[in-house]
């Protein structure tokens, strides 16, 4: 399925749309999610939590999204945090440089790379405006943090562009009130905002959006003792080597140099582990690791995992190795100790990280389970049953003869442990084609026949198949269904 038919599928089954799109001054960048949406989030995000948090013991915190002024001097984002601009000399439009390049000409260059460099592109090229063929000034940084003014007075705060800082500043008070050991994992959720100067395509560009943020802090002299890598270590994952993708286990990748160490090869495996759950297909992904020119300001070793889209290879997930930066700079501006004891040693910890944009991972499941079946004249959106927005629809043949009464009885009943969508209206073909769409992997239907002997028949989603069960029966039968695995 394409972009466009995603896109029709989101706006018209609840999913997600436009924000204040009534309005004229509407802004790009921002979208808003119903109520099929925000079901299928909180389910990924439930499963985030089951296959990373709790099964690696980390610690979870709610951070604040407005941060002080200093926060951003210490971890550099003031500096260091913008993207390359280019401004036509005649109409005044603005460009994100990289982008504009690589769509006229299909050359890369990465965003932080030298002025210069696209400015040499851009002349070799003969790359002009495309809205009035206009030449361009020379390229320039644009800093994509929004700023605030706090208090009567509107002293300079930010809104974070990032999940993670909260993490690292918040990090010796945890460590000590929770009784931390190395290595420790401190995770959240939450919304980042940049300022980004050409946002497009949905979701997959945003500047209003939700991360799954996980930070790991570790003793940089004990990265390969891991006893826990034992239980990841046939786990499969796919690293782009010299444009090539290799298919290895987590210990063959570790064994040939592809990841540095035990504990990066950990979370990779970890990871992939949990995408599988998700239903995206990761026989399409690959851990691409990043050169010294495509790497954020402050990591030393990342690798960006992506996976293949309609639109192209699309990061889902950026994996850090951040080294001691966060915490060295915080130390130094904040005039705060941020060593702690390890065994017997004292150490000022590194970081590695693993920060998902929620969004595009949202995004890339439904491209993936998104399916025309020609033959049965339906689209069906394949999810997995446990993160299907809607688990059961439930459905009266008619609305007369005490049809309508029992189907509600029904529902009442399972809305209470699932989520269910009681519909009354419309041919019964017809409703069973909007469950399919919406991603509904059962649908009960309550007939002449129910009022008889209490059964109802229950039909699966994806083989269309129909079977005959007691109402009694309903519970066990979608428990083991829609349960997480």
């Amino acid at each position: 399925m394409d972009y466009e038919q995603i896109m029709q599928l989101a706006l018209e089954r609840g999913f997600y749309f436009p924000s204040c799109e009534i309005y004229s001054d509407a802004q790009a960048g921002f979208w808003e999610y119903g109520p099929s949406g925000v079901s299928l989030k909180n389910k990924f995000i439930e499963l985030w939590r089951r296959e990373l948090v709790r099964r690696d013991r980390m610690w979870e915190i709610d951070g604040s999204q407005i941060m002080s002024e200093n926060v951003f001097v210490a971890s550099g984002h003031l500096a260091s945090f913008a993207d390359p601009i280019a401004k036509c000399t005649k109409c005044k439009s603005i460009f994100r440089a990289d982008k504009m390049i690589e769509e006229i000409t299909g050359i890369t260059v990465p965003e932080s790379a030298d002025l210069e460099e696209f400015d040499k592109v851009i002349e070799e090229k003969k790359i002009v405006c495309t809205k009035c063929k206009g030449s361009f000034e020379k390229i320039n940084k644009f800093n994509m943090m929004f700023k605030v003014g706090i208090g009567a007075q509107g002293e300079s705060a930010y809104l974070r562009p990032e999940t993670c800082q909260s993490i690292f500043v918040d990090f010796p008070r945890l460590y000590k009130t929770m009784r931390g050991r190395l290595p420790i994992g401190i995770a959240q959720i939450g919304k980042s905002f940049r300022n980004e100067i050409s946002p497009r395509q949905s979701l997959l560009r945003l500047r209003e959006f939700y991360q799954a943020e996980i930070e790991v802090f570790c003793n940089p002299g004990n990265l390969d003792d891991l006893a826990k890598f034992a239980e990841v270590e046939n786990t499969q994952i796919r690293i782009m080597i010299d444009d090539t993708i290799k298919s290895v286990t987590c210990k063959e990748a570790l064994e040939q140099g592809l990841v540095p160490n035990k504990l990066v090869a950990y979370y990779l495996g970890l990871l992939v582990e949990f995408y599988q759950k998700t239903g995206i297909d990761v026989t399409k992904s690959r851990f691409r690791k990043l050169g010294d020119k495509e790497k954020a300001f402050y990591a030393t070793v990342a690798f960006d995992f992506e996976v293949q889209t309609n639109t192209g290879w699309l990061e889902l997930v950026a994996c850090n190795y951040r080294s001691d930066y966060d915490l060295k700079n915080h130390a130094s501006v904040s005039k705060e100790k941020f060593e702690v004891m390890d065994e017997e040693t004292k150490v000022l910890p590194h970081v590695f990280e693993i920060s998902m944009g929620i969004d595009r991972s949202l995004y890339t499941m439904i491209e993936h389970r998104l399916r025309e079946d020609k033959e049965n004249d339906r689209i069906v959106l394949s999810l997995e049953p446990y993160l299907s927005p809607i688990h059961v629809g439930v459905l009266s043949l008619v609305k007369k003869d005490g049809l309508a009464e029992k189907t509600e009885e029904v529902y009442m009943i399972l809305r209470k442990k699932y989520d269910a969508f009681l519909d009354h209206s419309g041919a019964i073909g017809r409703r069973y084609r909007r469950l399919d769409e919406v991603g509904a992997p059962f649908a009960v239907t309550i007939d002449h026949q129910t009022l008889e002997d209490g059964t109802v028949t229950i039909r699966n989603r994806d083989s269309m198949s129909q079977e005959r069960i007691k109402i009694s029966e309903l519970d066990s039968h979608l428990a083991k269904a829609t349960a997480f695995p």
